[in-house]
């Protein structure tokens, strides 16, 4: 007698079973009609935390099942097509932080990814009713770097600069990424030290599971120092080749460095007249080497210049609460004679409804400036304007002549120095003067914020000036005195403490104080007295709103001035951001600051952060307000205030 196993009477009782019901299962599909199967099918990928953000974000960056499922929906087969690839990617971004014994899991709808049948489980799904996906890892442990060789065929002994700046020692992680950025870094200190023809090959890995390292080796090829050879200007136009040259920072036997030759690219760039200036190396000429030497040894440059516009027209405008709106044109020439002098005639409308003002004024001038006059980085500016104002503090028709130098020392340091003069009648409080001023207006600046355009916000540094402008003012006789003021502004980035992100969350701090010396209050024509007030010293009181004030409450203006400045500026989201501030200031008619009654005003603000700049919308309240000042200021305009 054979005995059949268990197994089998049971398979033979679920088919006795199954013939019985199969009758009444056809009927019931006479009454319902069945569900479909997507195509294509939805699903949802989850994906497990390993406890490192950053792998986190590389498996979930690697991973096609979660970058697509929304962009390219697809069909039962294909998905599961997706989810055999992702092993292989994610393995890689495993491998690539060190885990190079870490394994991957792809479930889909309860199935390995990797399951034959996993497309027939996938088109038995109900449509309508979305997949789940889950990914999971077991780590295993970290790879970490056992031997780290270099080799040089031609037996070089690599300067202990370029060693430290490969960086790489056994016992660190074995992070892809680390290992090919050592490379990297190799090849440019190398070629810093002007070996143009240097070249690091690609490491090459050997991986030893038994004890959990990987040894790298690096080929290195050297070669000799070589200097600087002919230097070539192509695509130049209506620039003359000469300003360019006298202009250049590099010369013809200078030691080759990439730094040097980036630094003269950008420095040419930032002319004004070129809308791209690019740098080839070597003799050039089709399927050449662009390192090839000249014959004497040194490596030739070709500075590539596509020269932009000669003339633009650019608007202008702004609002405030207290001088209302401004509008206005610029027109520029940007090579007026051939050696980047640029010119800019500019007419601007002032005053428009503002509660500091009483009554349209004017801003006409022309500004004139000439680079490398005598000197690199010297520039000779000079101005002619015309101005009418009408504050409430004093009205002013005004013509200033300005002839200045400006001199760049180093790269965050520069000074100026300038003759003006000034022919202007003002009207205060009924009476009208007419004045004549001449003045030597000098200055020095600091800028540590390496900001490329102004009008972006700065995220650290420190901004300073310093400014001191004797005048002679020729009326009733003549006094003499002299504006001294001073300018500080810093910028402290949270992320240096760990407590936000780099340039997302920056506290800027400002800090002015001005005095005049030589003459009273009322010995100094109205326009050149000391005012606060308005967004560049204390926001929520109007536009010369703090200090002295007549009987009628207008602003008689002081000797002294000392504001700051607290703000907090937040960036949200990819475009927008928020700040806070608190401003306080105060001006008297004694020489020294830190006098007369202390004005505060707060408020809050709202960013759009353009590639130009960001716009700025700023509220502030006074806290401590005069009779009859505002109650609040409403800021309107591009750029930070400081």
């Amino acid at each position: 007698m054979t005995i059949l196993p268990a197994c089998l009477f049971h398979h033979r009782a679920v088919l006795r079973r199954a013939r019985s019901v199969r009758l009444s299962w056809v009927a019931a599909l006479l009454w319902v009609q069945p569900a479909l199967a997507a195509d294509p099918q939805p699903y949802k990928t989850t994906i497990a935390k390993t406890g490192n953000p950053s792998l986190d974000a590389a498996l979930a960056g690697s991973s096609s099942l979660i970058s697509l499922q929304k962009l390219h929906p697809i069909g039962p087969f294909a998905l599961a097509g997706r989810a055999r690839a992702d092993y292989a990617r994610l393995q890689t971004a495993l491998e690539s932080f060190g885990y190079y014994a870490g394994t991957v899991s792809i479930s889909v709808a309860g199935h390995a990814g990797d399951d034959a049948t996993l497309p027939d489980v996938l088109a038995a799904i109900p449509k309508g009713r979305t997949a789940p996906v889950k990914l999971s890892f077991t780590l295993g442990p970290l790879f970490t770097l056992g031997r780290v060789t270099l080799t040089d065929p031609g037996h070089e002994v690599l300067s202990p600069v370029a060693l430290d700046a490969f960086g790489l020692k056994t016992g660190q992680p074995a992070i892809a990424s680390d290992v090919l950025a050592a490379q990297g870094r190799l090849l440019s200190a190398l070629r810093e030290e002007g070996h143009a023809l240097a070249d690091v090959k690609p490491p090459v890995a050997t991986l030893r599971p038994q004890d959990h390292t990987i040894d790298v080796a690096y080929t290195v090829h050297e070669g000799p120092r070589v200097d600087i050879g002919t230097i070539s200007l192509d695509g130049l136009k209506r620039v003359h080749e000469d300003f360019i040259r006298r202009h250049l920072l590099l010369h013809p036997g200078q030691l080759y460095q990439p730094s040097a030759i980036e630094a003269a690219r950008q420095d040419l760039a930032g002319l004004g007249v070129f809308s791209d200036v690019a740098v080839r190396t070597g003799l050039g000429g089709s399927g050449s080497d662009p390192r090839q030497l000249q014959p004497d040894g040194r490596i030739p440059l070709t500075f590539d210049f596509t020269e932009g516009l000669r003339h633009t027209v650019s608007a202008q405008a702004g609002y405030s609460t207290d001088l209302g709106g401004s509008a206005g044109v610029t027109w520029t020439h940007h090579n007026l004679f051939g050696n980047a002098e640029q010119l800019d005639l500019t007419a601007l409308a002032t005053g428009i409804g503002g509660t500091a003002e009483q009554g349209l004024g004017y801003d006409v001038f022309a500004n004139l400036t000439k680079p490398d006059f005598w000197h690199r980085d010297q520039s000779l500016v000079v101005r002619i304007e015309g101005l009418k104002q009408n504050l409430q503090a004093y009205d002013q028709t005004a013509l200033l002549v300005r002839v200045g130098l400006n001199r760049k020392l180093s790269k965050d340091w520069s000074v100026a120095a300038g003759i003006a003069a000034e022919q202007e009648q003002i009207d205060q409080e009924g009476v009208t003067r007419d004045y004549t001023l001449a003045s030597i207006p000098l200055s020095a600046s600091y800028d540590s914020t390496d900001l490329a355009n102004p009008l972006d916000a700065a995220t650290h540094g420190i901004r300073a000036s310093l400014g001191a402008t004797p005048t002679e003012s020729f009326v009733s006789g003549s006094a003499f005195f002299t504006i001294l003021q001073a300018t500080g502004s810093t910028y402290f980035d949270l992320a240096r403490v760990g407590l936000a992100s780099p340039g997302r969350s920056v506290i800027a701090v400002r800090a002015t104080v001005g005095s005049v010396q030589g003459a009273s209050t009322f010995q100094l024509p109205p326009d050149q007295r000391l005012y606060a007030g308005g967004s560049s010293t204390v926001r929520g009181f109007k536009y010369q709103g703090v200090g002295p004030q007549f009987a009628d409450g207008y602003p008689v203006g002081g000797t002294s001035l000392d504001a700051a400045t607290f703000e907090f500026r937040q960036r949200l989201f990819k475009s927008f951001g928020a700040a806070a501030f608190v401003d306080a200031g105060q001006v008297s008619s004694r020489s020294a600051p830190l006098e007369g009654t202390l004005r505060v005003g707060a408020g809050v603000g709202a960013r759009y952060y353009t590639p130009i700049g960001p716009i700025r919308v700023d509220v502030a309240v006074p806290l401590n307000k005069p009779q009859g000042g505002d109650s609040f200021e409403l800021y309107v305009g591009l750029g930070e205030t400081f």
